[in-house]
């Protein structure tokens, strides 16, 4: 890898930003370079939020993703706000329990998870947002899944171990889901 850029959007509410932070610590933990920039409505939860992550072997010069390798796109208005930024051959990923439409374009992978579905089933429908995040690691391996379970493991007090097992959880139904082979 040399460099990848990534924008996550979604939702106020669903965990976007604490998404790309995850990535972005696991990735910075294992010596990458890594920029995380958050983007919020003034509305918070219900609003938009959307970041911008990028992780390279060599320095960052900007922050400020314009044309990603990957969209994580939780909700309907963020695939249709960033569809037409991803670079040809990127990859986007959808939430298939909030998207209702088809990505328009066909010189995109596209990768359908049912995030909803899926931390709904594990008890807690706050973690989509985990469930989401490792589809992606599942199907690019930009970090290892590992390494985000540590990421995780330390952004969360004593007092919330219950939490962020439940993240742990959902990250590896979602690595699951994302570690499919085509063919």
């Amino acid at each position: 890898m040399t460099s990848v850029e990534i924008v996550i959007a979604g939702f106020g509410g669903q965990g976007i930003l604490f998404l790309g932070q995850m990535l972005a610590q696991a990735a910075g933990n294992v010596g990458k370079k890594v920029s995380w920039l958050p983007s919020y409505g003034p509305e918070m939860r219900g609003g938009t939020a959307h970041c911008m992550v990028v992780i390279s072997d060599r320095e960052i010069y900007s922050p400020m993703v314009f044309t990603p390798d990957i969209l994580l796109t939780m909700n309907k208005p963020s695939l249709v706000r960033f569809e037409s930024k991803v670079k040809p051959n990127g990859l986007i990923l959808l939430n298939k329990d909030m998207i209702d439409v088809q990505v328009s374009r066909n010189d995109v992978k596209q990768l359908w998870v049912p995030a909803d579905t899926i931390a709904g089933e594990l008890g807690n429908p706050k973690i989509s947002n985990m469930v989401a995040l490792g589809s992606l690691l599942g199907a690019t391996g930009i970090v290892e899944l590992d390494g985000v379970i540590t990421a995780i493991e330390n952004s969360f007090p004593s007092n919330k171990r219950d939490l962020a097992a439940d993240n742990m959880e959902a990250l590896k139904k979602g690595f699951v889901c994302g570690n499919v082979k085509e063919g």
